[in-house]
Protein backbone atom coordinates (compact mmCIF):
# COMPACT_ATOMS: atom_id res chain seq x y z
CA UNK A 1 0.00 0.00 0.00
CA UNK A 2 3.00 2.59 0.97
CA UNK A 3 4.41 1.80 -2.43
CA UNK A 4 1.27 2.46 -4.41
CA UNK A 5 0.44 5.60 -2.55
CA UNK A 6 3.69 6.82 -3.52
CA UNK A 7 3.57 6.51 -7.11
CA UNK A 8 1.23 8.82 -8.01
CA UNK A 9 2.71 11.33 -5.90
CA UNK A 10 6.09 10.88 -7.72
CA UNK A 11 5.12 11.19 -11.00
CA UNK A 12 2.68 14.00 -10.17
CA UNK A 13 6.11 15.52 -8.59
CA UNK A 14 8.25 14.80 -11.65
CA UNK A 15 5.20 15.90 -14.19
CA UNK A 16 5.66 19.33 -12.29
CA UNK A 17 9.59 19.78 -12.69
CA UNK A 18 9.02 18.42 -16.29
CA UNK A 19 6.08 21.20 -16.71
CA UNK A 20 7.77 23.78 -14.79
CA UNK A 21 10.99 23.49 -16.90
CA UNK A 22 9.11 23.31 -20.15
CA UNK A 23 7.54 26.53 -19.01
CA UNK A 24 10.84 28.50 -18.39
CA UNK A 25 12.21 27.00 -21.32
CA UNK A 26 9.21 28.24 -23.91
CA UNK A 27 9.51 32.01 -21.67
CA UNK A 28 13.42 31.77 -22.94
CA UNK A 29 12.65 30.85 -26.46
CA UNK A 30 9.51 33.78 -26.92
CA UNK A 31 11.67 36.25 -25.45
CA UNK A 32 15.09 35.71 -27.34
CA UNK A 33 13.66 34.33 -30.41
CA UNK A 34 15.05 36.72 -32.68
CA UNK A 35 18.08 35.54 -32.07
CA UNK A 36 17.58 32.35 -33.79
CA UNK A 37 18.17 34.14 -36.98
CA UNK A 38 22.31 34.60 -37.93
CA UNK A 39 22.27 38.18 -39.74
CA UNK A 40 20.13 39.44 -36.67
CA UNK A 41 22.38 37.45 -34.17
CA UNK A 42 25.63 39.07 -35.55
CA UNK A 43 24.09 42.11 -35.37
CA UNK A 44 23.15 41.49 -31.62
CA UNK A 45 26.40 41.07 -30.73
CA UNK A 46 28.22 44.42 -32.73
CA UNK A 47 25.96 46.35 -31.11
CA UNK A 48 26.33 44.77 -27.77
CA UNK A 49 30.08 45.58 -27.44
CA UNK A 50 30.00 49.16 -29.57
CA UNK A 51 26.80 50.06 -27.41
CA UNK A 52 29.24 49.60 -23.89
CA UNK A 53 31.62 51.74 -25.65
CA UNK A 54 29.60 54.64 -26.63
CA UNK A 55 28.37 54.48 -23.06
CA UNK A 56 32.28 54.94 -22.28
CA UNK A 57 32.44 57.71 -24.33
CA UNK A 58 28.77 59.47 -23.31
CA UNK A 59 29.77 59.24 -19.32
CA UNK A 60 32.89 60.16 -19.61
CA UNK A 61 32.64 63.30 -21.45
CA UNK A 62 29.73 64.15 -18.75
CA UNK A 63 32.68 63.57 -16.13
CA UNK A 64 35.26 65.54 -17.84
CA UNK A 65 33.01 68.62 -18.65
CA UNK A 66 31.82 68.17 -14.94
CA UNK A 67 35.23 68.31 -13.75
CA UNK A 68 36.68 71.22 -15.79
CA UNK A 69 33.57 73.46 -15.04
CA UNK A 70 31.31 72.42 -12.13
CA UNK A 71 28.40 73.95 -13.79
CA UNK A 72 24.84 72.94 -14.78
CA UNK A 73 24.65 74.88 -17.82
CA UNK A 74 27.96 73.23 -18.65
CA UNK A 75 26.60 70.06 -18.95
CA UNK A 76 23.33 70.97 -20.11
CA UNK A 77 25.48 72.70 -23.57
CA UNK A 78 27.02 69.47 -23.82
CA UNK A 79 23.84 67.35 -24.32
CA UNK A 80 23.22 70.40 -26.82
CA UNK A 81 26.75 69.50 -28.80
CA UNK A 82 25.72 65.43 -28.74
CA UNK A 83 22.13 65.61 -29.51
CA UNK A 84 21.96 69.32 -31.00
CA UNK A 85 22.40 67.54 -35.00
CA UNK A 86 19.67 65.56 -34.40
CA UNK A 87 17.40 67.93 -34.02
CA UNK A 88 18.33 69.77 -37.14
CA UNK A 89 19.51 66.81 -39.39
CA UNK A 90 17.02 64.00 -37.92
CA UNK A 91 14.06 64.23 -41.18
CA UNK A 92 16.48 64.51 -43.51
CA UNK A 93 18.70 61.75 -42.22
CA UNK A 94 15.86 59.29 -41.96
CA UNK A 95 14.90 60.30 -45.66
CA UNK A 96 18.58 59.12 -46.83
CA UNK A 97 17.74 56.15 -44.86
CA UNK A 98 15.07 55.75 -46.59
CA UNK A 99 16.72 55.99 -49.43
CA UNK A 100 19.48 53.87 -48.96
CA UNK A 101 21.18 50.31 -48.28
CA UNK A 102 20.81 50.38 -44.50
CA UNK A 103 23.92 48.37 -44.19
CA UNK A 104 25.87 50.17 -46.51
CA UNK A 105 24.79 53.33 -44.79
CA UNK A 106 25.72 51.82 -41.21
CA UNK A 107 29.60 51.02 -42.48
CA UNK A 108 30.37 54.14 -42.96
CA UNK A 109 28.52 55.77 -40.62
CA UNK A 110 30.42 53.89 -37.96
CA UNK A 111 33.39 54.86 -39.14
CA UNK A 112 33.00 58.06 -38.76
CA UNK A 113 31.87 57.38 -35.20
CA UNK A 114 35.28 55.70 -34.68
CA UNK A 115 37.19 58.32 -35.90
CA UNK A 116 35.38 60.93 -33.69
CA UNK A 117 36.12 58.38 -30.36
CA UNK A 118 39.92 58.19 -31.76
CA UNK A 119 40.22 61.60 -31.20
CA UNK A 120 38.56 62.10 -27.84
CA UNK A 121 40.83 59.86 -26.56
CA UNK A 122 43.78 62.52 -27.69
CA UNK A 123 41.78 65.20 -26.12
CA UNK A 124 41.52 62.88 -23.18
CA UNK A 125 44.93 61.86 -22.47
CA UNK A 126 46.22 65.48 -22.70
CA UNK A 127 46.73 67.38 -19.11
CA UNK A 128 44.63 70.21 -19.56
CA UNK A 129 41.70 69.40 -22.56
CA UNK A 130 39.46 72.73 -23.74
CA UNK A 131 35.70 72.25 -22.79
CA UNK A 132 35.54 74.08 -26.53
CA UNK A 133 37.31 71.13 -28.11
CA UNK A 134 35.48 68.63 -26.47
CA UNK A 135 32.02 70.29 -27.13
CA UNK A 136 33.63 70.54 -30.92
CA UNK A 137 34.42 66.76 -31.18
CA UNK A 138 30.75 65.55 -29.33
CA UNK A 139 29.00 67.92 -32.15
CA UNK A 140 30.76 65.42 -34.58
CA UNK A 141 29.66 62.52 -32.46
CA UNK A 142 26.07 64.09 -32.70
CA UNK A 143 26.21 64.43 -36.59
CA UNK A 144 26.84 60.40 -36.78
CA UNK A 145 23.90 59.90 -34.50
CA UNK A 146 21.28 61.76 -36.31
CA UNK A 147 22.60 59.34 -39.33
CA UNK A 148 22.73 56.34 -37.26
CA UNK A 149 19.68 56.28 -35.51
CA UNK A 150 16.61 56.06 -37.90
CA UNK A 151 19.28 53.52 -39.99
CA UNK A 152 19.78 51.41 -37.21
CA UNK A 153 16.39 50.53 -36.40
CA UNK A 154 15.10 50.53 -39.50
CA UNK A 155 17.57 48.20 -40.68
CA UNK A 156 16.42 45.82 -37.04
CA UNK A 157 13.47 44.91 -38.96
CA UNK A 158 14.76 43.65 -42.47
CA UNK A 159 16.70 41.16 -40.73
CA UNK A 160 14.22 39.12 -39.29
CA UNK A 161 10.97 37.87 -39.83
CA UNK A 162 7.47 39.81 -39.75
CA UNK A 163 5.92 37.84 -36.97
CA UNK A 164 9.23 38.63 -34.58
CA UNK A 165 9.65 42.42 -35.22
CA UNK A 166 8.20 43.24 -32.01
CA UNK A 167 10.73 41.02 -30.40
CA UNK A 168 13.66 42.19 -32.56
CA UNK A 169 12.40 45.70 -31.45
CA UNK A 170 12.41 45.09 -27.75
CA UNK A 171 15.89 43.08 -27.78
CA UNK A 172 17.35 45.96 -29.40
CA UNK A 173 16.52 47.84 -26.69
CA UNK A 174 17.40 45.25 -24.43
CA UNK A 175 20.98 45.85 -25.86
CA UNK A 176 20.86 49.20 -25.39
CA UNK A 177 19.77 49.38 -21.89
CA UNK A 178 22.16 46.29 -20.94
CA UNK A 179 24.71 48.32 -22.29
CA UNK A 180 23.91 51.03 -19.83
CA UNK A 181 24.74 48.32 -17.07
CA UNK A 182 27.84 48.00 -17.71
CA UNK A 183 29.02 51.06 -19.69
CA UNK A 184 28.67 53.79 -17.07
CA UNK A 185 30.13 51.24 -14.14
CA UNK A 186 33.09 50.72 -16.27
CA UNK A 187 33.48 54.71 -17.37
CA UNK A 188 33.75 54.97 -13.31
CA UNK A 189 36.16 53.12 -12.83
CA UNK A 190 38.62 53.58 -15.58
CA UNK A 191 38.27 57.19 -15.15
CA UNK A 192 39.34 57.18 -11.46
CA UNK A 193 41.81 54.49 -12.04
CA UNK A 194 43.67 55.26 -15.73
CA UNK A 195 41.91 58.37 -16.54
CA UNK A 196 39.53 59.83 -19.30
CA UNK A 197 41.32 58.73 -22.63
CA UNK A 198 41.26 55.00 -21.51
CA UNK A 199 37.31 55.13 -22.23
CA UNK A 200 37.70 57.17 -25.35
CA UNK A 201 39.94 54.71 -26.40
CA UNK A 202 38.54 51.81 -25.58
CA UNK A 203 35.06 53.28 -27.58
CA UNK A 204 36.84 53.63 -30.76
CA UNK A 205 38.39 50.18 -30.08
CA UNK A 206 34.38 48.81 -29.88
CA UNK A 207 33.20 49.66 -33.07
CA UNK A 208 35.22 47.24 -34.98
CA UNK A 209 33.01 44.61 -33.50
CA UNK A 210 29.90 46.17 -35.01
CA UNK A 211 31.97 47.12 -38.55
CA UNK A 212 32.97 43.47 -38.66
CA UNK A 213 29.24 41.85 -37.54
CA UNK A 214 28.26 44.01 -40.83
CA UNK A 215 30.19 42.79 -42.81
CA UNK A 216 29.82 39.43 -42.26
CA UNK A 217 26.24 39.17 -42.40
CA UNK A 218 24.35 37.12 -45.33
CA UNK A 219 22.97 40.03 -47.34
CA UNK A 220 21.08 37.62 -49.31
CA UNK A 221 18.74 36.63 -46.25
CA UNK A 222 17.66 40.65 -45.56
CA UNK A 223 14.42 41.87 -46.31
CA UNK A 224 15.16 45.22 -47.20
CA UNK A 225 12.52 47.58 -48.13
CA UNK A 226 12.10 48.86 -51.49
CA UNK A 227 14.25 51.95 -51.49
CA UNK A 228 12.38 55.33 -52.02
CA UNK A 229 13.02 57.25 -55.04
CA UNK A 230 14.15 60.51 -55.23
CA UNK A 231 11.60 63.38 -55.47
CA UNK A 232 10.30 66.81 -54.44
CA UNK A 233 8.74 67.33 -50.94
CA UNK A 234 9.74 64.27 -49.60
CA UNK A 235 10.55 64.85 -45.98
CA UNK A 236 7.34 67.12 -45.60
CA UNK A 237 5.69 63.86 -47.18
CA UNK A 238 6.89 61.45 -44.35
CA UNK A 239 6.08 64.91 -41.39
CA UNK A 240 2.09 64.56 -43.05
CA UNK A 241 2.07 61.09 -43.09
CA UNK A 242 2.82 60.73 -39.50
CA UNK A 243 0.20 63.46 -38.41
CA UNK A 244 -2.30 61.78 -40.86
CA UNK A 245 -1.77 58.81 -38.96
CA UNK A 246 -2.78 58.70 -35.13
CA UNK A 247 -1.46 55.41 -33.85
CA UNK A 248 1.72 56.93 -34.56
CA UNK A 249 1.33 61.04 -34.21
CA UNK A 250 -0.11 60.37 -30.60
CA UNK A 251 2.79 58.44 -28.74
CA UNK A 252 5.32 61.00 -31.24
CA UNK A 253 3.76 63.90 -29.47
CA UNK A 254 4.30 62.20 -26.00
CA UNK A 255 7.91 61.58 -27.16
CA UNK A 256 8.29 64.97 -27.57
CA UNK A 257 6.81 65.68 -24.37
CA UNK A 258 8.81 63.28 -22.54
CA UNK A 259 12.03 63.30 -24.20
CA UNK A 260 12.57 67.01 -23.51
CA UNK A 261 11.81 66.96 -19.84
CA UNK A 262 12.51 64.02 -18.31
CA UNK A 263 14.78 62.13 -20.41
CA UNK A 264 17.95 64.05 -19.00
CA UNK A 265 19.89 61.74 -17.20
CA UNK A 266 23.24 63.19 -17.86
CA UNK A 267 22.37 66.75 -17.48
CA UNK A 268 20.53 66.13 -13.91
CA UNK A 269 21.95 63.21 -12.24
CA UNK A 270 25.59 64.35 -11.93
CA UNK A 271 24.43 67.31 -9.94
CA UNK A 272 21.35 65.21 -8.06
CA UNK A 273 24.12 62.86 -6.83
CA UNK A 274 26.92 65.23 -6.35
CA UNK A 275 24.74 68.00 -4.17
CA UNK A 276 21.18 66.59 -3.47
CA UNK A 277 22.40 63.15 -2.18
CA UNK A 278 26.41 64.84 -1.04
CA UNK A 279 28.05 61.65 -3.18
CA UNK A 280 30.48 61.95 -5.78
CA UNK A 281 31.54 60.57 -9.47
CA UNK A 282 31.50 56.91 -8.35
CA UNK A 283 27.85 57.64 -6.80
CA UNK A 284 26.91 59.38 -9.86
CA UNK A 285 28.14 56.29 -12.03
CA UNK A 286 26.73 53.31 -9.71
CA UNK A 287 22.66 55.07 -9.94
CA UNK A 288 23.19 54.84 -14.07
CA UNK A 289 23.94 51.57 -13.83
CA UNK A 290 21.59 50.56 -11.47
CA UNK A 291 18.95 52.64 -13.19
CA UNK A 292 20.33 50.82 -16.65
CA UNK A 293 20.19 47.39 -14.87
CA UNK A 294 16.02 47.89 -14.03
CA UNK A 295 16.27 49.17 -17.67
CA UNK A 296 17.26 46.12 -18.70
CA UNK A 297 14.58 43.70 -17.03
CA UNK A 298 12.38 46.04 -18.07
CA UNK A 299 13.04 45.91 -21.81
CA UNK A 300 13.08 41.90 -21.29
CA UNK A 301 9.69 42.11 -19.81
CA UNK A 302 8.36 43.83 -23.08
CA UNK A 303 10.08 41.51 -25.39
CA UNK A 304 7.74 38.72 -24.98
CA UNK A 305 4.80 41.09 -25.85
CA UNK A 306 3.15 40.52 -29.76
CA UNK A 307 1.20 43.26 -29.61
CA UNK A 308 1.65 47.33 -28.89
CA UNK A 309 -1.21 50.13 -28.67
CA UNK A 310 -1.32 53.89 -27.49
CA UNK A 311 -2.51 52.44 -23.81
CA UNK A 312 -0.10 50.67 -23.53
CA UNK A 313 2.66 53.72 -24.09
CA UNK A 314 0.42 56.24 -22.25
CA UNK A 315 0.42 54.06 -19.23
CA UNK A 316 4.03 53.25 -19.76
CA UNK A 317 4.44 57.47 -19.32
CA UNK A 318 2.26 57.62 -16.56
CA UNK A 319 4.61 55.00 -14.68
CA UNK A 320 7.83 56.47 -15.72
CA UNK A 321 6.29 60.13 -14.00
CA UNK A 322 5.83 57.97 -10.89
CA UNK A 323 9.19 57.01 -10.65
CA UNK A 324 10.42 59.89 -11.34
CA UNK A 325 8.50 61.96 -8.56
CA UNK A 326 9.67 58.81 -6.25
CA UNK A 327 13.24 59.18 -7.19
CA UNK A 328 13.23 63.88 -6.62
CA UNK A 329 12.30 62.97 -2.90
CA UNK A 330 15.30 60.11 -2.47
CA UNK A 331 17.05 61.37 0.62
CA UNK A 332 20.26 59.17 0.64
CA UNK A 333 21.86 57.46 -2.37
CA UNK A 334 20.83 54.12 -1.23
CA UNK A 335 17.57 55.17 -1.44
CA UNK A 336 18.42 56.18 -5.13
CA UNK A 337 19.75 52.84 -5.49
CA UNK A 338 16.28 50.96 -4.46
CA UNK A 339 14.25 53.56 -6.57
CA UNK A 340 16.67 53.91 -9.54
CA UNK A 341 15.53 49.75 -10.26
CA UNK A 342 11.98 50.97 -10.30
CA UNK A 343 12.74 54.13 -13.32
CA UNK A 344 15.16 51.84 -15.36
CA UNK A 345 11.98 50.01 -15.32
CA UNK A 346 9.56 52.12 -16.45
CA UNK A 347 11.96 54.68 -18.67
CA UNK A 348 12.49 51.69 -21.02
CA UNK A 349 8.73 50.49 -20.88
CA UNK A 350 7.78 53.82 -22.29
CA UNK A 351 10.71 53.99 -24.71
CA UNK A 352 10.74 50.96 -26.11
CA UNK A 353 6.68 51.28 -26.33
CA UNK A 354 7.19 54.36 -28.12
CA UNK A 355 9.65 52.93 -30.31
CA UNK A 356 7.97 49.66 -30.79
CA UNK A 357 4.66 51.01 -32.09
CA UNK A 358 6.22 53.26 -34.42
CA UNK A 359 8.27 50.87 -36.17
CA UNK A 360 5.65 48.27 -36.37
CA UNK A 361 3.30 50.60 -37.47
CA UNK A 362 4.65 52.75 -39.99
CA UNK A 363 4.60 51.71 -43.77
CA UNK A 364 7.54 50.48 -44.50
CA UNK A 365 8.78 53.29 -47.29
CA UNK A 366 8.05 55.71 -44.43
CA UNK A 367 10.01 53.61 -41.60
CA UNK A 368 13.07 55.91 -41.64
CA UNK A 369 11.29 58.90 -41.62
CA UNK A 370 8.62 58.22 -38.61
CA UNK A 371 11.58 56.95 -36.77
CA UNK A 372 13.92 59.92 -38.12
CA UNK A 373 10.83 62.02 -36.19
CA UNK A 374 11.03 60.03 -33.27
CA UNK A 375 14.62 60.80 -32.52
CA UNK A 376 14.04 64.26 -33.12
CA UNK A 377 11.95 64.33 -30.46
CA UNK A 378 13.52 61.63 -28.29
CA UNK A 379 17.13 63.12 -28.84
CA UNK A 380 17.04 65.92 -31.07
CA UNK A 381 14.70 67.87 -27.97
CA UNK A 382 17.85 67.55 -25.87
CA UNK A 383 19.39 70.73 -26.90
CA UNK A 384 16.40 72.21 -25.74
CA UNK A 385 15.08 70.56 -22.55
CA UNK A 386 19.12 69.65 -21.11
CA UNK A 387 20.01 73.63 -20.62
CA UNK A 388 16.12 73.91 -19.55
CA UNK A 389 16.67 71.11 -16.55
CA UNK A 390 20.26 71.99 -16.24
CA UNK A 391 19.23 75.56 -15.43
CA UNK A 392 16.49 74.74 -13.33
CA UNK A 393 18.74 72.52 -11.54
CA UNK A 394 21.35 74.75 -10.84
CA UNK A 395 19.16 77.22 -9.69
CA UNK A 396 16.58 75.65 -7.38
CA UNK A 397 18.31 71.88 -7.15
CA UNK A 398 18.63 68.81 -8.74
CA UNK A 399 15.50 67.49 -7.11
CA UNK A 400 13.21 70.08 -9.05
CA UNK A 401 15.49 68.82 -11.86
CA UNK A 402 13.88 65.57 -11.74
CA UNK A 403 10.46 66.91 -10.33
CA UNK A 404 9.77 68.63 -13.93
CA UNK A 405 10.58 65.71 -15.95
CA UNK A 406 7.84 64.10 -13.57
CA UNK A 407 5.39 66.82 -14.21
CA UNK A 408 6.00 66.22 -17.82
CA UNK A 409 5.73 62.02 -18.12
CA UNK A 410 2.48 62.25 -16.22
CA UNK A 411 0.91 65.08 -18.28
CA UNK A 412 1.75 63.38 -21.25
CA UNK A 413 0.72 59.95 -20.29
CA UNK A 414 -2.62 61.22 -19.22
CA UNK A 415 -3.60 63.13 -22.36
CA UNK A 416 -1.99 59.81 -24.61
CA UNK A 417 -4.95 57.86 -22.46
CA UNK A 418 -7.70 60.12 -23.82
CA UNK A 419 -6.41 59.85 -26.97
CA UNK A 420 -6.39 56.23 -27.02
CA UNK A 421 -9.77 55.85 -25.60
CA UNK A 422 -10.75 58.21 -28.69
CA UNK A 423 -8.66 55.82 -30.61
CA UNK A 424 -10.73 52.78 -29.12
CA UNK A 425 -14.30 54.64 -29.93
CA UNK A 426 -13.35 54.90 -33.85
CA UNK A 427 -14.89 52.15 -36.30
CA UNK A 428 -12.55 49.98 -36.79
CA UNK A 429 -12.01 49.49 -40.55
CA UNK A 430 -11.78 45.98 -42.58
CA UNK A 431 -8.32 45.18 -42.82
CA UNK A 432 -8.02 45.08 -46.84
CA UNK A 433 -9.73 48.36 -46.96
CA UNK A 434 -7.32 50.20 -44.07
CA UNK A 435 -4.47 48.21 -45.90
CA UNK A 436 -5.37 50.06 -49.47
CA UNK A 437 -6.37 52.76 -47.97
CA UNK A 438 -3.11 53.11 -46.41
CA UNK A 439 -1.08 52.05 -49.49
CA UNK A 440 -3.67 55.44 -51.24
CA UNK A 441 -2.07 57.95 -48.18
CA UNK A 442 1.46 57.21 -48.80
CA UNK A 443 1.42 57.35 -52.36
CA UNK A 444 -0.28 60.48 -52.31
CA UNK A 445 2.27 61.71 -49.63
CA UNK A 446 5.02 60.92 -51.29
CA UNK A 447 3.95 62.56 -54.91
CA UNK A 448 3.65 65.49 -53.05
CA UNK A 449 5.21 68.86 -53.49
CA UNK A 450 7.30 71.01 -51.20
Amino acid sequence: MTGRSRSPSCRRTHDGRISGVTRVRTAVDETFRSLRVRNFRLFFTGQLISQVGNWLTLVAQTLLVLKLTDNGVALGALAAAQFGPVLLLGPWAGLIADRSDKRRLLLVVQTIAMAQSFTLAVLGFSHNPSVLAVYAVALVGGITIAFDNPARRAFVVEMVPAEDMNNAVSLNSALMTSSRVVGPALAGLLVATVGFGWCFLLDGLSYLAVLAALWMMRTEELRPAEPTQRGKGQVRAGLRYARRTSVLWTPLVMMAVVGTLAYNFQTVFPLFTTRDLHGNGTTFTILFSVVSLGALVGALSVARRKTMSVHTVAMAAIWYGVALAAMAFAPNPAAAYVLGLFLGVTSIAFLTASTAIVQIEAAPDMRGRVLALQAVLFLGSTPIGGPIVGWVSQQFGARYGVGLGAVAALLAGAWGLLRARRLAETPLVPDEEAEARATEVVSELTSAEP
